[in-house]
């Protein structure tokens, strides 16, 4: 992207410092902050004469949890009756934390979700309150919320989360790259494959890159592909672990085009993570594209050169494909509250402040993601490449969620495992697919 927006970008940048270095997949094993009274509170009890509130999410580094701290503690301010108890945990402990609790009387009275079928386990749970009428009674409010974010977590016309960010994923491109070999955006996957031939024979080794010793990335391919060749109705199907059979041969064929694709990103993709692969090759130039998310914006813009520019473009549809081919895969995460918490006019009202343009544009100009909040992110406080990204996931037909948060871990842990294994070359589609076969028998049974 262009560098012409230097305040906003070193505003960004500065401010981003302390984001994880990789998107879903990293972070610290940090365990947490309390704020608040210090104290916890037993099942929310009130403390003295203030509605004590516990909020648990999954950002415990910096700059998020330091931003959640600012908020916290200014709206306690602001609510002098209140004492918001917050914790944190990193990511896959978080998700392990939060199974434990969501079904107990430990669950927290607020607490951060995925969307898909992450929230429907939290709600399987028969502890999370219903929202409709939350939605309903403010609509001055909630009309600012982007509709494709809520729909993320609304299941069978009822919502059980308030939405606090979006993202997609999509291929960047080098632009310098593309001009100098007269490439255009690939729409279908046959110019894609043409575009990487281009870039091959034009002297790029690794004309695409990926770090495949991260199994979340590799799924995030797998995902998009998935929707992208199946019938929706034969993915829903499979996705779900009471009737999931994964015997339609088109999930071969995705297989097979992973393959393809694999063989375009090198010998070294297969020995490095996602973060190397981003910042030491694609930053680089050595490798003119790669599949990444728009919470990597901030990342990425720490180590691209002065003249690096890049564009996007979503990924291209197959040919023989059955599924919606204007897809965006990504997915808003947001925050779900008990219906067991003691305090829950006092837990709306928070989120109302939280879920704003207030907080909204805290979470770009501090954090760098973006806001579910419409006029939350504008030219004031956000990179072009931020606001070109909100315009896609606006445009985008529907959001696909990402595959470890569509279907049962029993799946995606094999198809991550059988996708790098084949990339490796040491399994075949056929043979992934067998093993995806017996572990979805034997969730049916």
């Amino acid at each position: 992207m262009k560098k012409n927006y230097k305040r906003v970008i070193t505003l960004l940048l500065t401010a981003a410092m302390g984001l994880s270095l990789t998107a879903c997949g990293g972070g610290s094993t940090s365990t947490g902050t309390e704020t608040g009274s210090g104290t916890k509170a037993e099942s929310g009890k009130n403390q003295g004469d203030k509605a004590v509130i516990r909020f648990f999410h999954r950002w415990p580094n910096d700059p998020k949890n330091s931003m959640f701290q600012e908020l916290v503690k200014e709206y306690m301010a602001e609510n002098p009756n209140v004492d918001i108890q917050m914790d944190s945990i990193i990511n896959d402990q978080y998700k392990e934390k939060i199974r434990m609790v969501v079904s107990t009387d430990e669950i927290p009275d607020l607490f951060s979700s995925w969307s898909g079928t992450f929230a429907k386990e939290m709600i399987a749970s028969g502890n999370v309150m219903e929202l409709n009428q939350v939605y309903d009674e403010n609509k001055e409010w909630s009309s600012q919320i982007a509709k494709a974010s809520v729909d993320g977590f609304t299941f069978d016309g009822t919502t059980y989360a308030i939405p606090w960010s979006q993202d997609g994923k999509v291929f960047y491109y080098n632009k310098k790259i593309f001009a100098d070999n007269n490439l255009q955006i690939p729409k279908t996957w046959n110019e894609f494959i043409a575009v990487l031939d281009s870039l091959k024979a034009a002297g790029y080794e690794t004309p695409i890159v990926e770090g495949l010793s991260d199994n979340w990335a590799v799924l995030h391919y797998l995902g998009t592909m998935n929707q992208r060749m199946l019938d929706p109705e034969v993915l829903a199907k499979d996705y779900n672990a009471e009737t999931g059979e994964f015997t339609d041969p088109a999930y071969v064929e995705v297989l097979k085009k992973w393959q393809q694709l694999t063989s375009y990103m090198g010998e070294t993709s297969v020995a490095i993570d996602h973060e190397t692969a981003r910042n030491t090759y694609f930053a680089a130039g050595e490798a003119p594209v790669m599949y990444l998310q728009f919470a990597e914006i901030p990342m990425l813009e720490k180590v691209i050169p002065e003249d690096f520019e890049y564009g996007f473009f979503n990924f291209p549809s197959f040919e023989e494909g059955k599924g919606d081919p204007d897809g965006l895969t990504g997915a808003p995460e947001g925050f779900m509250i008990s219906n067991k918490a003691k305090n829950p006019e006092e837990c709306v009202k928070f989120l109302k402040w939280l879920v704003s343009k207030k907080g909204g544009e805290a979470l770009t100009t501090k954090a760098g993601d973006i806001s579910s909040v419409a006029g939350a992110v504008d030219e004031t406080n956000a990179l072009p490449s931020q606001l070109e990204a909100m315009d896609i996931i606006k445009s985008a037909s529907t959001l696909v969620p990402w595959f470890d948060n569509a279907c049962d871990p029993s799946i995606y842990t094999v198809y991550g495992q059988g996708a790098q294994a084949i990339a490796a070359g040491d399994e075949t589609p056929e043979s992934v697919m067998e093993q995806v076969k017996e572990a979805a028998a034997g969730l049916r049974k």
